[in-house]
């Protein structure tokens, strides 16, 4: 035709030193040859062409390689130069086909001799086309579908392309003819990006070389480009974690192979999007004011041009991409960035989406807009709930101070309330009472959300009555607010209850408090729940310590830490009481190392926490073990936590009446020690027969049984108070000279103790008992849990205790434990057993409740003692 063959174009391209061979990719292309037709689709820079060129070198028979140009868009052109990539790789010899003679068509005859050709060959020629979107002619197209289809087994094409090609993949899809290779697939592997980077001279833990993955989303150049620079750096690691995109070679990259090759309506609608995290043509159309995002949408998606199909009409832009195109919007729009957050968070609030609508509020700094959003949709509770899937609270951490809207003023106090700012909390919160005193009658879900913050108030200020208020308000303002409401945030009654049940508990109404607390800890699972019902179990654990049942307290305890850390929650009031009645527990059964390895825990409570249930939990977990370990003047200090609220605790003060007067009978006041109880109030078991323990040693027995005949219980009391109480009746007993009254009182204290292993009343009971353990029935009761060894002359093994539940595993729980027992990492374990991450740890959660522990290690051994392992 006049025009030599440029021969360059049949040449498969070398591979730069740099280059990472990826296996599984080019196992993937052999797989490939038994169908006939491949496509390497992916963006530019996606390393499409060097995989192809890999997979051909190395294919041990010859390869018809094309790189199409834009001249062959002409199908002369275009099939001249497909016939000669085939006669350079020795695939057809001079013949019949020939050669088109006119460059704008080709003869048919010359397609059906070629198709007949290469239909005769025994195994299929190999043909390559790279850059085959460079060719968009239709006719063109359906010639290669002519020929392929034609060819039969004797062609494989492989269309390496950015774009869609024209050929009817969903026939051949169909049909199980086309194998497809695209972005996803084409991603490096934090692996292979490790590998990529020793290749540039840069060794990288596989965790940094993940968080480029990430940020690149695997993108080859993008990573190549990145290496070259972070060469040159002299903190390799930390310029890869933190390089500006803008201002590197992959804008360079990016703008010159996407941006620029664009309409001007295209590259105004990507510099607008990039203010997005994700957007549909609607919400595009609201940034530019023009209705032309879809089709403009599609074809880039279509086109590879980094912009993301999400599924159901979104997308979003590739992270990096992203990146330049807002540093370009600041330059050639400069001002415009905070508009189109305020138009994003109009269309996202009138369409529904509240995280979104608050992000862009936040970013164009219409705190107003924002916090609307919030209280309008009854959300005020997600500031509250500290879930770490939920970035809402710190989009309001940048927020302005000084007055703004009511709805303002609400978050601005849930915030200060949820850090315990007490006061600049309530100072918000009555400002937007105020305002809101003064609006429509149509803001329920507003005044909602105020009264929920007056219960948290309470909550911190220990004031019963201004909760049960908030509370009424609250079922009142329930019915006003629109249903869909409420069923979207199962977090605000949970919430409510939880606050309600903890100030009913400060104030010592156990059974309400109990009543509120079990409906929040039997709610549905979910991370807007998780928090409150963590909070209500610890809270339950406390007021099962209160009234005496340990095992009870110890397996709420534990399965409220251990659900909290499997959750993720940050460590709140509620995880810290929970550990502080493990502390207490631990206490009871001489167990005083762990009780103050539990206590040093909480001590990463937030500093200045005004929540009074779990400081006045502290108080009495630390005065108590301070007291075993002879610290009297210390244990009183730990035990006056200075937390009194508008209401006092009744079992606060009885707790620090007991150890005061622990305090002055050890440093040997007797009568101080008598007057200090006269706090105790016999409503509070635990503590009353802990304050006629230390009447009785005062030597005031009579003082004592009264004080004993005189308890109140609610709902029961458990072994903590029958044990102290039958000790304390058997010390007078013996003292009276009734040895067979104490000696059969200690009997049953030891059975009531033992199957809690609570040890401590027995140690603290003083030289009295020791005879009375001394005697062969006793002593076989107390043997090798409260006393060493075996029962005296027996010559028999203690009979084993039950343990505290019956522990029963389903099949894949103990095939977990197996393996945990064999030291295996959750992702180890889902790898042998062929479970996901998730799954496993779900079993996890499951075995920890079920044996009453939290960490890997007492599982275990809690597993042999049991002999499940």
């Amino acid at each position: 035709m006049g025009d030599p063959f440029l021969r360059t174009r049949f040449a498969i391209p070398a591979r730069p030193a740099t280059f990472v061979p990826r296996q599984r990719l080019v196992e993937h292309l052999d797989q490939a040859l038994r169908t006939p037709l491949t496509l390497l689709n992916g963006s530019a820079g996606a390393g499409k062409t060097l995989l192809a060129a890999d997979w051909a070198a190395g294919l041990g028979h010859p390869v018809a390689w094309l790189s199409v140009e834009e001249g062959d868009r002409h199908p002369g052109v275009f099939w001249a130069y497909v016939v000669q990539a085939l006669h350079a790789a020795g695939a057809l010899e001079a013949g019949p086909a020939g050669f088109p003679a006119d460059p704008p068509r080709v003869d048919g005859r010359l397609l059906a001799t070629l198709a007949a050709e290469l239909n005769d060959h025994d195994r299929p020629v190999v043909l390559v086309l790279d850059d085959c979107d460079r060719v968009s002619a239709p006719e063109i197209a359906e010639q290669l579908e002519f020929v392929l289809h034609h060819a039969g087994r004797g062609l494989h094409l492989v269309l390496v392309t950015r774009t869609e090609p024209l050929l009817p993949l969903h026939r051949y899809r169909a049909a199980g003819e086309l194998t497809e290779i695209r972005a996803a697939e084409l991603a490096f592997t934090p692996e292979e990006a490790v590998t990529l980077l020793e290749l540039h001279g840069l060794s990288l833990p596989v965790t940094a070389a993940r968080a480029l993955v990430d940020r690149t989303r695997g993108w080859a150049v993008g990573l190549r480009l990145s290496a070259l620079a972070a060469r040159d750096n002299a903190d390799p690691e930390l310029y890869l974690k933190e390089f500006e995109a803008e201002r590197s070679t992959i804008a360079d990259f990016l703008l010159a192979e996407v941006l620029k090759g664009q309409t001007e309506e295209t590259q105004d609608l990507l510099l607008r999007v990039s203010v997005l995290e994700r957007f549909c043509p609607e919400l595009a159309d609201a940034l530019t004011g023009r209705t032309d995002a879809e089709p403009l949408l599609v074809g880039l998606h279509r086109a590879n041009a980094f912009v993301e199909h999400l599924g159901r009409s979104w997308y979003r832009l590739h992270p990096l991409f992203g990146e330049i195109l807002r540093a370009h919007l600041r330059m050639r729009l400069p001002g415009l960035e905070p508009e189109l957050h305020r138009r994003a968070a109009l269309w996202l609030r009138s369409s529904g989406f509240l995280p979104e609508t608050v992000a862009h509020g936040a970013a164009a700094g219409d705190w107003d807009a924002a916090a609307g959003a919030v209280i309008d949709d009854l959300a005020i509770g997600r500031l509250l709930t500290g879930a770490p899937s939920d970035d809402m609270a710190r989009l309001f951490s940048t927020m302005t101070s000084g007055t703004g809207s009511p709805d303002r003023e609400l978050v601005r106090a849930a915030r200060e309330l949820a850090r315990y700012d007490l006061d600049h909390g309530l100072a918000s919160l009555r400002h937007a009472e105020e305002q809101l005193a003064g609006q429509a009658p149509d803001r329920a879900a507003a005044q909602l959300s105020c009264a929920l913050l007056e219960t948290l108030a309470a909550r911190l200020t220990g004031c019963l009555p201004q909760a049960e208020r908030a509370a009424e308000a609250a079922d009142a303002l329930r019915q006003e607010v629109p249903r869909h409401l409420l069923d979207r945030h199962p977090e605000l009654p949970a919430l409510l209850l939880t606050h309600l049940g903890s100030v009913r508990l400060w104030a010592g109404r156990f059974e309400e408090a109990r009543a509120a607390l079990t409906a929040v800890a039997g709610a549905p699972e979910g991370a807007a729940t998780a928090m409150p019902r963590e909070e209500s179990r610890s809270h339950l654990a406390l007021l099962d310590y209160l009234n005496g049942w340990l095992g009870r307290a110890e397996r709420k305890a534990l399965a409220a830490v251990s659900e909290a850390e499997q959750d993720g929650l940050a460590q709140s009031s509620g995880s810290g009481i929970g550990r502080l009645v493990l502390a207490a527990v631990a206490v009871d059964r001489n167990e005083l190392d762990r009780a103050q390895a539990l206590l040093d825990e909480t001590a990463e409570l937030p500093a200045g926490a005004r929540d009074p249930v779990p400081r006045a939990g502290r108080a009495l977990a630390a005065g108590r073990l301070l007291l075993l370990k002879g610290q009297a003047r210390a244990a009183v200090e730990a035990s006056d936590a200075a937390v009194a609220g508008a209401v006092s605790s009744p079992w606060a003060e009885s707790h620090e009446a007991v150890v005061t007067s622990a305090a002055h009978l050890a440093e040997g006041r007797p009568d101080e020690a008598a007057e200090a109880l006269r706090g105790v109030s016999a409503d509070q078991p635990v503590s009353a027969v802990e304050a006629a323990a230390i009447q009785l040693a005062a030597g005031r027995p009579a003082e004592a049984i009264d004080l004993l005949d005189s308890i109140h219980t609610q709902g029961g009391t458990g072994p903590a108070v029958t044990v102290r109480a039958a000790l304390v009746r058997a010390q007078a007993a013996a003292e009276a000279g009734d040895s067979a009254t104490a000696h059969r009182l200690v009997a049953r204290a030891l059975l009531d103790a033992r199957r809690e292993r609570l040890r401590r009343p027995f140690l603290d009971a003083g030289a009295w008992i020791r005879p009375l353990l001394a005697t062969a029935a006793l002593h076989e009761l107390a043997a090798g849990w409260l006393t060493p060894g075996p029962p005296a002359g027996s010559g028999r093994p203690e009979p084993s205790l039950p343990p505290l539940v019956a522990v029963e595993l389903s099949g894949r729980e103990r095939d977990v434990l197996e393996r945990l027992a064999r030291m295996m990492s959750t992702e180890e374990i889902a790898a042998d057993l062929y479970l996901s991450v998730n799954t496993v740890k779900t079993h996890l959660k499951s075995v920890y409740r079920k044996l009453a522990v939290n960490r890997r290690g007492d599982a275990v051994r809690r597993a042999r003692d049991l002999g499940l392992l």
